[in-house]
């Protein structure tokens, strides 16, 4: 059984609790896990709480911080294939894509390792002689990293890295559905010399750990990626005591089409912007918006690229799309197909599982197309989570901004033409944190990550993503000291 990693030891948990996580693809039991206790909580941030306040690891050299993030990036290449299917295995993702994944977390920890160095603090002028001011950055203290199911390694990769690198202390709750590429990342961090303390790791359910965690009084900062309604309660437990937060919420990203875009590349692309990953991602491009004279085509392109998409295992080469996470979440993104149908949406490729007896057993659902959609849809609305595609249509460029920005969310978007000054000003126009031109998913670990109103708070990537888990210090220096004068008595 998989236990807890609290004070740079392996532990069992103080209660008996137990979870499985299961193969999506079959609903195969991969693992038997510890569930951590409300005492275990405490021991994992008194143990963070002593490494960071006594412990050496946040007066340590920042060179010897990047040295074991180094460390941690080689170990998760040496171990790069038995990481991949891992991940394949607990999230029904292929093996190319959970290769990325691999490589993207080692690329961000050598992004961290790397500027570290550079992000020390800056020296002020202070126009005065005998002055010396500058301003440097000091860790946070205890940081609670709290992450999702459908990334779990390149999401505690996201948090963990610049944590670290900042000189904080962290307590890791990954997912109770996937949480095994992250108990393995915790084994590597360990074989990389992190000092006991400044990593832990606690296995649950969000609603009792993941609660008491944010909840706890000793934790200084909470990192989540995850949905709205969690994000919220999370903000209201920090505000108690006025800690600080960082939240990606999700989105609800708009990809738009003009209709002067090559045509075959903008249908490949708008495939892989819904469907990567059965659409269990963030920054899927679930509604597309399409220039009037360029709809009907593309639509039926999509449709019948859509019904050719292959389903299967993670681990089957030919397999193009795995299954969604769990039965209750198929149930959900169903329950967004039935309201499309009921309210008018036109129902142009999947909508139904797969047929196919050998994938009986996994949370298959075929991806799906709707055309026909209005804004005032839920599941245009809403974030679905799943292979779900709508497309909207516009006839001006005004238009299209318009649509692109009629959501709540606002985390990524992008935007097809092969006009360059029409590109940069929907570009502009977007109230979205990352947005494509002629593009669709990739992201750089030195750019900044995050989003617009309800899709969060904060930053990860980038040299922002390093701030969140630094507190900044000014110290002025007066080498001269003398009366003030201000006052003549």
């Amino acid at each position: 059984m998989k236990q807890l990693y609290i004070a740079g030891t392996w532990v069992p948990a103080a209660g008996e609790g137990t979870s499985q996580t299961i193969n999506p693809f079959d609903a195969s039991p991969l693992a038997d896990l510890a569930e951590a206790a409300r005492a275990d909580v405490d021991a994992a941030v008194a143990a963070a709480r002593e490494a960071f306040d006594a412990g050496p690891w946040r007066r340590s050299a920042v060179t010897e911080r990047a040295a074991l993030l180094m460390r941690v990036a080689d170990l998760l290449q040496r171990d790069r294939e038995q990481l991949a299917h891992t991940e394949s295995l607990d999230t029904g993702k292929t093996l190319n894509e959970a290769r990325a994944d691999v490589d993207d977390s080692t690329a961000v920890f050598r992004y961290y390792a790397g500027i570290a160095c550079a992000h020390a603090g800056r020296v002020v002028d202070p126009g005065r002689p005998g002055v010396t001011s500058r301003v440097v950055h000091e860790p946070v203290g205890v940081c609670a990293l709290i992450t999702p199911w459908n990334y779990p390694l390149l999401q505690i990769s996201w948090k963990l890295a610049p944590a670290l690198a900042a000189g904080n202390t962290a307590v890791i709750k990954p997912s109770e559905l996937t949480p095994l590429s992250t108990v393995a990342l915790v084994c590597l961090a360990e074989e990389a010399g992190a000092p006991p303390g400044v990593v832990n790791l606690l296995l649950g359910k969000g609603g009792t750990v993941g609660q008491a965690l944010v909840a706890h009084p000793g934790v200084d900062l909470i990192s989540f990626t995850g949905e709205l309604v969690t994000g919220e309660t999370i903000m209201a437990a920090a505000a108690r005591g006025v800690r600080r937060v960082a939240l990606e919420l999700g989105g609800k990203n708009p990809n738009i089409v003009f209709a002067d875009t090559d045509f075959d590349t903008v249908v490949d692309n708008a495939l892989t912007a819904a469907f990567l990953h059965s659409g269990q991602v963030c920054s899927a491009g679930a509604r597309l918006i399409v220039q009037d004279s360029l709809h009907d085509s593309l639509v039926a392109e999509l449709a019948a690229r859509a019904d050719r998409i292959r389903l299967g295992s993670g681990l089957d080469p030919d397999t193009e799309c795995g299954p969604l996470i769990s039965a209750a979440h198929r149930d959900k993104v169903e329950r967004y197909i039935s309201s499309a149908l009921a309210e008018g949406a036109s129902l142009a490729a999947g909508g139904s599982r797969p047929s196919e007896p050998a994938l009986a057993r996994g949370f298959f659902l075929r991806p799906t197309l709707f055309a026909g959609c209005r804004r005032d849809m839920a599941v245009v609305r809403e974030e679905v989570f799943g292979p779900v595609l709508t497309v909207e249509r516009f006839g001006t460029e005004d238009e299209a901004i318009a649509l692109g920005n009629d959501t709540g969310y606002g985390l990524a978007g992008a935007v097809w033409t092969s006009d360059a000054g029409r590109a940069e000003r929907v570009a502009d126009a977007l109230r979205h944190g990352t947005v494509w031109i002629n593009d669709y998913h990739p992201y750089l670990p030195q750019a900044e990550w995050g989003g617009f109103g309800k899709s969060g708070i904060g930053r990860e990537l980038g040299p922002s993503g390093l701030e969140e888990y630094q507190e900044k210090k000014h110290i002025y220096h007066n080498a001269n000291p003398a009366p003030s004068g201000w006052f003549s008595g």
